[in-house]
């Protein structure tokens, strides 16, 4: 008589049965899309640079246009813009020169998907302007060119073109994305306003030290 498996047996076979199905379904089903920017500080650390960050009113907007923080530049044969429709989208594929040609890009700001590559805008978390505003206003062009096209920091993120149009400008004091996202938003803020040394407003720090408190 031919002896039962064991408990043990039974459990390895499902869990490579389990294993060997999902394997196939990756490839069907696809990479989820992440939608969030590197090097994200946590609450605390947040905190602790926002605690850092000079208060000045601020600057002029003299001399400023977009032209001044050249963007998109390649990297490895992408552009940066390239670079985050890919890492923040899911099921893209790109042409022979880099470009997304298919894909769909789900949007923090306001909690919505496209399908749409020209409706996958990528935000500047703190917007030129903005920059421009806080200090940038007295870099080199290159330096510029390096907050423009910055990938190592949680600068760039995909937003959905009517998100990124209401924002504009707008600091935290003015414009804050959904309710689910302002904890993560304000974080990423602050560390990109510490990490270029950059300036905020009274009203912005207030707003900025609400948000964390509220919702972080």
């Amino acid at each position: 008589m031919l002896r039962p498996p064991t408990t043990r047996r039974t459990r390895w076979l499902a869990a490579a049965v389990i294993a060997c199905v999902a394997a196939l379904l990756v490839p069907l089903l696809g990479s989820a899309a992440t939608a969030a920017p590197p090097r994200i500080p946590s609450a605390a650390t947040a905190q602790s640079e926002l605690n850092q960050l000079r208060v000045a009113p601020e600057g002029s907007m003299a001399g400023y246009s977009r032209s001044e923080f050249p963007h998109w530049r390649s990297s490895g044969g992408c552009t940066a813009r390239q670079t985050v429709l890919q890492r923040d989208g899911s099921n893209v594929q790109v042409g022979s020169n880099c470009q997304p040609t298919s894909g769909s890009w789900y949007s923090q700001y306001d909690n919505t998907t496209t399908s749409t590559v020209s409706q996958a805008t990528i935000d500047h978390v703190v917007p030129l302007a903005e920059a421009w505003r806080s200090g940038a206003n007295s870099w080199s062009q290159q330096r510029r060119a390096d907050f423009a096209n910055d990938l190592y920091w949680p600068q760039l993120i995909v937003a959905s073109s009517s998100s990124n149009s209401s924002k504009g400008d707008q600091d935290p004091a003015d414009w804050m994305p959904r309710t689910e996202y302002r904890c993560t938003y304000t974080r990423m803020w602050i560390r990109v306003k510490h990490a270029y040394d950059l300036t905020a407003d009274s009203a912005e720090k207030s707003a900025l030290q609400s948000a964390l408190t509220t919702y972080c």
